[in-house]
């Protein structure tokens, strides 16, 4: 006796089509003479570099360090540079305020100056004869 099936469908899903294999690249020897003509074999080299900032991380690998160090360098180095980019442009940011600032303070000095201006110039002028 069968078993009862808890689902039946009338209308099947259907087959996935079958896609022909990709053809395999296998290197055939160059034709022709693989020598120049005064006897020099010819050599084709390919040279594969690895892209500069990924070259560090390279080195580390080949001189031992472990592969969390490497990742900690390739995720904490542009963070790193990010980071001090943006306090570098903070600071930039805060003294280019602090001399704006200034230049119009003793700017408005000068111009308000009055007698105790000239006194305070005098005062700052003789301070720096004597030292």
């Amino acid at each position: 006796m069968t078993t009862p099936r808890r689902y039946h469908f009338d209308n099947p899903l259907p087959i996935p089509r079958q896609e022909p294999p990709l053809p395999i690249y296998q290197p055939q020897p160059i034709p022709g003479p693989a020598v120049y003509e005064d006897g020099r074999p010819i050599v084709v080299q390919h040279i594969h570099h690895a892209p500069p900032d990924r070259t560090v991380q390279r080195v580390a690998l080949g001189a031992g360090v472990g592969g969390g160090a490497v990742a900690a360098g390739v995720f904490l180095g542009p963070l790193l540079v990010a980071a001090i980019s943006s306090m570098a442009i903070s600071v930039g940011a805060v003294a280019l305020v602090v001399v704006a600032v200034s230049w119009g303070l003793v700017n408005g000095v000068k111009a308000l100056g009055g007698p105790e201006g000239e006194r305070a110039a005098k005062n700052v002028a003789k301070a720096r004869h004597r030292g």
